[in-house]
Protein backbone atom coordinates (compact mmCIF):
# COMPACT_ATOMS: atom_id res chain seq x y z
CA UNK A 1 0.00 0.00 0.00
CA UNK A 2 2.67 2.05 0.82
CA UNK A 3 4.71 1.72 -2.41
CA UNK A 4 1.37 2.63 -4.19
CA UNK A 5 1.42 5.87 -2.79
CA UNK A 6 4.45 6.74 -3.69
CA UNK A 7 3.72 5.65 -7.33
CA UNK A 8 0.84 7.65 -7.10
CA UNK A 9 2.72 11.26 -5.62
CA UNK A 10 5.54 10.34 -8.26
CA UNK A 11 3.48 10.38 -11.14
CA UNK A 12 1.43 13.17 -10.09
CA UNK A 13 4.94 15.20 -10.14
CA UNK A 14 6.03 14.19 -12.94
CA UNK A 15 2.74 15.06 -14.72
CA UNK A 16 2.52 18.50 -13.09
CA UNK A 17 6.22 18.93 -14.65
CA UNK A 18 5.29 17.83 -18.01
CA UNK A 19 2.68 20.36 -17.82
CA UNK A 20 4.35 23.32 -16.96
CA UNK A 21 6.85 22.74 -19.60
CA UNK A 22 4.39 22.51 -22.16
CA UNK A 23 2.71 25.55 -20.78
CA UNK A 24 6.01 27.43 -21.52
CA UNK A 25 6.95 26.35 -24.76
CA UNK A 26 3.66 27.27 -25.72
CA UNK A 27 3.82 31.18 -24.62
CA UNK A 28 7.27 31.13 -25.88
CA UNK A 29 6.08 30.05 -29.17
CA UNK A 30 2.83 32.60 -29.03
CA UNK A 31 5.50 35.45 -28.31
CA UNK A 32 7.56 34.69 -31.11
CA UNK A 33 4.60 34.29 -33.61
CA UNK A 34 3.38 37.79 -32.28
CA UNK A 35 6.47 39.78 -32.51
CA UNK A 36 6.88 38.14 -35.84
CA UNK A 37 2.93 39.12 -36.89
CA UNK A 38 4.17 42.67 -35.57
CA UNK A 39 7.02 42.49 -37.52
CA UNK A 40 5.52 41.98 -40.87
CA UNK A 41 2.71 44.43 -40.08
CA UNK A 42 5.09 46.84 -39.75
CA UNK A 43 7.23 46.07 -42.88
CA UNK A 44 3.65 46.06 -44.52
CA UNK A 45 3.00 49.63 -43.41
CA UNK A 46 6.75 51.06 -44.06
CA UNK A 47 6.00 49.25 -48.29
CA UNK A 48 2.69 51.11 -48.31
CA UNK A 49 4.36 54.37 -47.15
CA UNK A 50 7.29 54.12 -49.42
CA UNK A 51 4.82 53.54 -52.38
CA UNK A 52 2.81 56.06 -51.70
CA UNK A 53 5.73 58.15 -51.12
CA UNK A 54 7.27 57.56 -54.44
CA UNK A 55 3.53 57.45 -56.25
CA UNK A 56 3.39 61.10 -54.76
CA UNK A 57 6.25 61.76 -56.55
CA UNK A 58 5.62 60.67 -60.03
CA UNK A 59 2.37 62.69 -59.76
CA UNK A 60 4.09 65.25 -58.85
CA UNK A 61 7.01 65.16 -61.58
CA UNK A 62 3.91 64.95 -64.32
CA UNK A 63 2.28 68.12 -62.77
CA UNK A 64 0.51 70.24 -65.52
CA UNK A 65 1.66 74.02 -65.49
CA UNK A 66 -1.33 76.12 -64.63
CA UNK A 67 0.13 79.90 -65.54
CA UNK A 68 -2.00 80.43 -68.57
CA UNK A 69 0.90 82.20 -69.95
CA UNK A 70 1.10 82.26 -74.07
CA UNK A 71 3.79 82.21 -75.54
CA UNK A 72 5.71 84.81 -77.57
CA UNK A 73 4.06 85.07 -81.17
CA UNK A 74 0.91 82.83 -81.18
CA UNK A 75 -2.01 84.40 -82.75
CA UNK A 76 -5.76 84.38 -81.77
CA UNK A 77 -7.99 82.21 -83.63
CA UNK A 78 -9.96 84.22 -86.06
CA UNK A 79 -13.18 81.77 -86.34
CA UNK A 80 -12.93 79.00 -83.98
CA UNK A 81 -15.62 76.34 -83.41
CA UNK A 82 -15.38 76.74 -79.75
CA UNK A 83 -15.56 80.34 -79.01
CA UNK A 84 -13.89 81.32 -75.41
CA UNK A 85 -16.37 80.52 -72.75
CA UNK A 86 -17.95 78.03 -74.23
CA UNK A 87 -17.69 74.07 -72.71
CA UNK A 88 -16.91 71.21 -74.98
CA UNK A 89 -16.36 67.49 -74.26
CA UNK A 90 -12.79 66.05 -74.19
CA UNK A 91 -11.80 63.52 -76.32
CA UNK A 92 -8.14 62.90 -75.85
CA UNK A 93 -6.47 61.35 -73.14
CA UNK A 94 -3.46 63.40 -72.57
CA UNK A 95 -3.71 62.66 -69.33
CA UNK A 96 -5.71 60.63 -66.51
CA UNK A 97 -9.32 62.14 -66.05
CA UNK A 98 -9.12 63.82 -69.30
CA UNK A 99 -11.32 61.98 -71.80
CA UNK A 100 -14.65 62.71 -71.31
CA UNK A 101 -14.57 65.33 -69.14
CA UNK A 102 -16.31 68.64 -69.91
CA UNK A 103 -14.04 71.30 -70.59
CA UNK A 104 -14.79 75.19 -70.72
CA UNK A 105 -12.67 77.33 -73.72
CA UNK A 106 -9.86 79.73 -72.22
CA UNK A 107 -8.04 80.33 -75.40
CA UNK A 108 -7.99 79.13 -78.85
CA UNK A 109 -5.47 79.77 -81.25
CA UNK A 110 -4.36 79.09 -84.77
CA UNK A 111 -0.70 77.41 -84.89
CA UNK A 112 1.00 74.48 -85.94
CA UNK A 113 1.68 71.95 -83.14
CA UNK A 114 3.95 69.15 -82.72
CA UNK A 115 3.83 65.46 -80.78
CA UNK A 116 7.64 65.21 -79.15
CA UNK A 117 9.63 62.83 -77.39
CA UNK A 118 11.89 64.80 -75.26
CA UNK A 119 14.38 63.62 -72.62
CA UNK A 120 13.32 66.01 -69.21
CA UNK A 121 16.02 68.44 -68.03
CA UNK A 122 15.71 67.00 -64.39
CA UNK A 123 16.20 63.78 -65.58
CA UNK A 124 14.45 59.92 -65.52
CA UNK A 125 12.99 58.29 -68.26
CA UNK A 126 12.62 59.99 -71.87
CA UNK A 127 8.60 60.88 -72.56
CA UNK A 128 7.37 59.71 -75.76
CA UNK A 129 5.04 61.17 -77.91
CA UNK A 130 3.89 64.47 -75.93
CA UNK A 131 0.93 66.04 -77.12
CA UNK A 132 1.53 68.86 -77.75
CA UNK A 133 3.92 71.82 -78.22
CA UNK A 134 3.29 75.25 -80.48
CA UNK A 135 5.58 76.27 -83.22
CA UNK A 136 5.97 79.26 -80.59
CA UNK A 137 7.46 77.04 -78.08
CA UNK A 138 10.22 75.42 -80.42
CA UNK A 139 13.71 77.11 -80.29
CA UNK A 140 14.34 76.61 -83.67
CA UNK A 141 10.98 77.02 -85.36
CA UNK A 142 10.56 79.54 -88.18
CA UNK A 143 7.53 80.02 -90.22
CA UNK A 144 8.04 76.70 -91.69
CA UNK A 145 6.53 73.65 -90.60
CA UNK A 146 9.58 71.07 -88.98
CA UNK A 147 9.93 68.32 -90.85
CA UNK A 148 9.39 64.67 -88.80
CA UNK A 149 12.29 63.21 -86.99
CA UNK A 150 14.05 66.76 -86.16
CA UNK A 151 16.24 67.31 -83.78
CA UNK A 152 14.24 70.49 -81.94
CA UNK A 153 15.04 72.35 -78.45
CA UNK A 154 11.60 73.13 -76.32
CA UNK A 155 10.84 76.28 -75.03
CA UNK A 156 7.69 75.25 -73.58
CA UNK A 157 6.96 74.59 -69.58
CA UNK A 158 3.72 72.76 -69.92
CA UNK A 159 5.42 69.79 -67.57
CA UNK A 160 8.21 69.96 -65.39
CA UNK A 161 11.36 69.06 -67.08
CA UNK A 162 10.61 70.21 -70.27
CA UNK A 163 11.86 73.56 -70.69
CA UNK A 164 15.04 74.17 -73.01
CA UNK A 165 14.87 70.12 -73.34
CA UNK A 166 16.59 68.35 -75.82
CA UNK A 167 13.11 66.94 -78.08
CA UNK A 168 12.23 64.97 -81.79
CA UNK A 169 9.35 65.94 -83.81
CA UNK A 170 6.91 62.84 -84.27
CA UNK A 171 4.22 64.44 -86.22
CA UNK A 172 2.73 67.65 -86.92
CA UNK A 173 -0.98 69.46 -87.56
CA UNK A 174 -1.82 73.30 -88.50
CA UNK A 175 -4.95 73.50 -86.62
CA UNK A 176 -6.52 75.69 -84.50
CA UNK A 177 -5.61 75.07 -80.31
CA UNK A 178 -7.14 75.82 -77.08
CA UNK A 179 -6.16 76.09 -73.67
CA UNK A 180 -9.13 74.35 -71.65
CA UNK A 181 -10.06 74.54 -67.65
CA UNK A 182 -11.70 70.97 -66.35
CA UNK A 183 -12.63 68.63 -63.99
CA UNK A 184 -10.80 65.35 -64.30
CA UNK A 185 -13.89 62.33 -64.52
CA UNK A 186 -11.80 60.49 -62.05
CA UNK A 187 -11.89 63.74 -59.24
CA UNK A 188 -9.94 66.12 -57.84
CA UNK A 189 -9.24 69.81 -58.23
CA UNK A 190 -10.24 71.72 -61.71
CA UNK A 191 -7.25 71.34 -64.31
CA UNK A 192 -6.69 75.23 -64.98
CA UNK A 193 -5.38 76.54 -68.28
CA UNK A 194 -4.53 73.26 -70.00
CA UNK A 195 -2.17 73.34 -73.06
CA UNK A 196 -3.06 72.14 -75.52
CA UNK A 197 -5.77 70.49 -77.12
CA UNK A 198 -7.12 70.53 -81.04
CA UNK A 199 -9.91 71.34 -82.29
CA UNK A 200 -10.78 67.59 -83.49
CA UNK A 201 -9.79 66.57 -79.61
CA UNK A 202 -12.93 68.59 -78.74
CA UNK A 203 -16.58 67.94 -79.34
CA UNK A 204 -19.62 69.36 -78.57
CA UNK A 205 -21.87 69.04 -75.76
Amino acid sequence: MKNRKIYLTVATLATALTLAACGTGNEETDTASSESSSSTSMNMDDSSMMMSSESGMDMEGMMHDDSGEIPDGLKKAEEPKFEVGSTAIIQADHMEGMKGAEATIVGAFDTTVYEVSYQPTTGGERVENHKWVTQEEIEEAQNEVIANGTEVTLKADHMEGMDDAPATIEASETTTIYMIDYEPTTGGDTVKNHKWVTEKELSED
